[in-house]
């Protein structure tokens, strides 16, 4: 027996939206079942100043070494405009 390619299409499709509505309903009853009751979330503190590098100087220079080796070019021809910690 031969099936058509709209049959699957279609039979895939119902079996998707019928999945999604039965967890629709699934977590509707969990989150009647447990209380329904909004989590809070505690307030985090506001982020400490960054620490000083104590040798910034010598970072930036090492920097510029490790940039000039990879690009392929004298250190010289490198130009930071900027130095910060990316978290």
């Amino acid at each position: 027996m031969e099936v058509s390619n709209l049959f699957v299409c279609l039979m895939g499709m119902g079996v998707t939206f019928f999945g999604l509505t039965c967890l629709i309903g699934l977590i509707t009853l969990m989150g009647k079942f447990s209380g329904g009751k909004p989590v809070e979330i505690p307030q985090q503190a506001a982020p400490a100043a960054p620490a000083a590098i104590p040798n910034r100087q010598e970072l930036i220079a090492a920097v510029s070494a490790a940039l000039a080796e990879e690009l392929g070019t004298d250190v010289t021809a490198i130009r930071i405009l900027s130095f910060r910690k990316v978290s």
